[in-house]
């Protein structure tokens, strides 16, 4: 077989593996394991158009199929990813609007050994509200130290930073321990108290990260929800079937939008700058009495993740849903 042949049926069969992982990816719904095909739904979209301008160069006879199966994978990974830009974010506000907070969200990573430099950042930011997750303590220090800022979860590694102090910590029991990991603390502003709720999801394998969902809905009707702010590295996409099931059951809008987090860097001996992000997986939800002014990615800061940066304003005369 001469090598043009062989390179083409090479691709041809790569491009079959991959249209036929877009197709799976669809079945998510009734199955966690092909759910968690379901994250992957940039890169089937990515290596279907790759195999449609493939076609150019490969053997005749190789053309027909892989045209077709770069379609096919083109396709599976856009039924995915269509709904989450046709999905409702919440009211939003000008950029003028008043009493407006700044949430950043951060999973800074455990072994992360910038901390002086996320220390840094985060204080230049001059955030309202920081929701971290894989805190490391000496990072914990450090900007209470430099900042005075008060911390919720100060024991663990999921934390909760604020310029002003907290109200309380309302924490009410819910199901089975050790499934959902989770912190909140109620906030005062000009506008009214808020509450904050910061999580840490499992992995997308198997039912337990349906059943983190379930808990985390049943968890957060325990408070008024008009005024919440839910935030956390969720590992999940939103065009897998668990958290749009998951979601959906929330009583917040989701203020992000296919915004990509990970990864930031390929964990090696030495961390090494991954060349572009490819999977939202931090996120942060809002109650109905908040309106987005602003949604930003925050830079390469040692960690797997990129910070998230979402800057809100009240809604006058908010109504609990």
């Amino acid at each position: 077989m001469r090598l043009a042949d062989l390179s083409s049926a090479l691709i041809l069969g790569v491009a079959g593996a991959v249209a036929v992982a877009a197709l799976a990816a669809n079945g998510g719904r009734g199955s966690p394991e092909l759910d968690l095909l379901s994250e992957f739904a940039p890169i089937f979209v990515g290596a279907g158009l790759l195999a449609l301008v493939a076609a150019i160069w490969v053997r005749r006879w190789a053309r027909p199929p892989l045209l077709v199966l770069g379609f096919l994978s083109l396709a599976g990974g856009a039924w995915l990813m269509t709904p989450e830009f046709l999905r409702d974010q919440g009211p939003v506000a000008p950029a003028d609007a008043p009493g407006q907070i700044k949430i950043i969200q951060f999973n800074t990573l455990q072994t992360n050994e910038h901390v002086g430099a996320v220390a840094d950042w985060l204080a230049a930011e001059n955030p309202d509200i920081v929701t971290i997750q894989e805190a490391r303590h000496d990072l914990r220090d450090v900007l209470k130290t430099r900042t005075g800022w008060q911390v919720a979860g100060a024991a663990g590694n999921l934390m909760i930073f604020s310029r002003a102090p907290r109200i309380r910590m309302d924490r009410p029991t819910i199901g089975p321990p050790g499934h959902l990991h989770w912190v909140n603390a109620t906030y005062p502003s000009a506008s009214g108290p808020y509450e904050v709720v910061t999580v840490h999801l499992g992995w997308p394998i198997g039912p337990g990260q349906r059943f983190q969902w379930a808990q985390l809905a049943a968890l957060l009707h325990h408070w008024p929800t008009d005024r919440m702010i839910l935030a956390g590295d969720f590992n999940a996409t939103p065009w897998s079937s668990a958290m749009r099931t998951g979601e959906a059951a929330l009583p917040l809008f989701r203020r992000d939008r296919a915004i990509p987090t990970f990864p930031a860097t390929w964990r090696t001996d030495e961390p090494v700058r991954a060349p572009f992000a490819i999977l939202p997986i931090d996120h942060v939800y809002a109650g109905r009495g908040w309106a987005t002014v602003k949604v930003e990615r925050g830079p390469n800061l040692g960690s797997d993740h990129y910070p998230l940066v979402i800057t809100l304003a009240p809604v006058a005369a908010a109504k609990s849903p």
